[in-house]
C-alpha cells in the first residue's frame, strides 16, 4: 500500500467503471444481434472491456483502495438500446455514438501526462491503451461496413472471396512455372 493517495487513481478507477459498464453494452448487444459477424466483433471487444475492467480493479486494490462507482444517469438508457431490436447500425449510432460530426481526438493522449505513474501502472495504461485503439479500430470496421449496406457477414463473404480468388490465381502461377521448369 502506497503512503499518499496516488494522484492518477481518479484516472484507474474511471476506467474501471467505464469498461465494466462497457462490457455489459457489448453484451447485451452481442445477445440480440442477428448477425454473426457483429457478434463475432461485440463479444472480441466486450472480452476486453471485462479484462481491463477487472485488472484496473485490482491495480486499485494493490494501491491499497477500492472501485467507486459512479453515477451515470444515462448508462440504464444505453444499456436498455444495447439490448432492444434496433438495427445494429442505430445501435452504433445511438449506444456507442457513431456517425456524429465531432471530430475524434485521441482521448488517450493526455494519459501519461503524470509524471508520478509507478511502471507497473503505466505498463497496465500502456496495454490498455494499445488495445483500447485496436477494438476502436475494429469496431469502426464493422460500423462501415453496416454503412455500406453490407451487413458485417457479407464483408467477411467478401474477403474470403477475394481470398479464395487471390488463392486461385497463385495456383495457376505455380502451375505455369511448373510447366516452364519441366519444359525441355
Amino acid at each position: 500500500m502506497t503512503t499518499s493517495k496516488p494522484s492518477y487513481l481518479g484516472l484507474l478507477n474511471a476506467i474501471s467503471v467505464a469498461e465494466a459498464r462497457g462490457h455489459a453494452l457489448l453484451c447485451a448487444w452481442a445477445a440480440v444481434t442477428p448477425s454473426d459477424a457483429v457478434r463475432h466483433t461485440l463479444e472480441f471487444v466486450a472480452a476486453r472491456e471485462r479484462e481491463h475492467a477487472a485488472a484496473f480493479a485490482k491495480r486499485i486494490t494493490e494501491l491499497g483502495y477500492n472501485v467507486r462507482e459512479r453515477d451515470d444517469a444515462g448508462f440504464a438508457k444505453r444499456l436498455k438500446k444495447a439490448g432492444s431490436k434496433a438495427s445494429d447500425r442505430k445501435k452504433f449510432e445511438k449506444v456507442l455514438g457513431y456517425g456524429r460530426d465531432v471530430p475524434t481526438q485521441d482521448v488517450f493522449g493526455h494519459f501519461f501526462d503524470d509524471e508520478s505513474i509507478d511502471a507497473q501502472t503505466g505498463a497496465l495504461l500502456g496495454r490498455f491503451i494499445a488495445e483500447e485503439r485496436d477494438s476502436g479500430r475494429r469496431l469502426r470496421a464493422c460500423y462501415d461496413s453496416l454503412c455500406a449496406g453490407n451487413d458485417a457477414e457479407d464483408a467477411d463473404e467478401a474477403l474470403l472471396k477475394d481470398l479464395a480468388d487471390r488463392l486461385d490465381r497463385l495456383t495457376d502461377t505455380l502451375d505455369d512455372l511448373k510447366h516452364l521448369r519441366d519444359a525441355p
